[in-house]
């Protein structure tokens, strides 16, 4: 194959990445997150966000497999860990956000929206899959370029969701930040009871 990137596997990398990494919907946890942090800050975060995601993404994209085989982790394990870290997350969105210490200290870009929120178990386990099926350059520059073209999407996302931030006011963020919770709370729940699911059946 004469062409420099296999468009069917690109294609394809980015809809499902896309998918599973949800630009849209991070908006509103980004916002919620980031109240109350200055626009350098936020926007200093979002960028943060997203190099922390894409290095996850491929160094794991590049060493996953020896890396959970040397450690003995299963998928179904790296699935739980991502749900765990997503509900311990959530206490950044309800009460615990006032108190000096909170906000003092925790880098939101790193934990929880580079990772476990952006680069999570289902992005991982799929770009995974993908690096697999990589038999020559077309197909290694297929899923390379569907990982960025993902995160600038993400990057995008989120930078340009300050706007919306200076629009809707403290009200506004509130009502983000219970629904963000929502979203987060049900995300994580999702991931640890598919690894339940996939421990029972014995894929553990």
């Amino acid at each position: 194959m004469s062409a420099l990137v296999n468009g069917v596997l690109l294609t394809e990398v980015f809809v499902t990445l896309f998918v599973i990494m949800d630009p849209v919907g991070t908006v509103p946890i980004f916002l919620s997150l980031t109240a109350g942090r200055s626009a350098h800050t936020a926007r200093k975060a979002a960028w943060q966000a997203v190099a922390v995601s894409f290095g996850v993404i491929a160094v794991f994209a590049f060493f996953g497999q020896q890396i959970l085989s040397y450690l003995h982790i299963s998928l179904p394990a790296l699935q739980c860990a991502g749900g765990l870290l997503l509900l311990l997350a959530l206490e950044l969105l309800t009460g615990n956000e006032q108190e000096p210490t909170a906000a003092v200290g925790t880098n939101v870009a790193l934990v929880p929206l580079g990772t476990p929120l952006l680069a999570g178990p289902g992005a991982i386990v799929a770009t995974m899959l993908f690096s697999r099926d990589v038999h020559d350059f077309p197909d290694f520059g297929a899923v390379a370029l569907g990982v960025v073209l993902v995160h600038l999407c993400l990057w995008a996302a989120m930078r340009f969701s300050l706007p919306i931030l200076r629009l809707i006011r403290e009200s506004g963020v509130l009502l983000v930040t219970r629904i963000a919770g929502l979203l987060l709370s049900a995300i994580a729940v999702q991931l640890v009871a598919d690894a339940v699911r996939a421990f029972i059946a014995g894929e553990g």
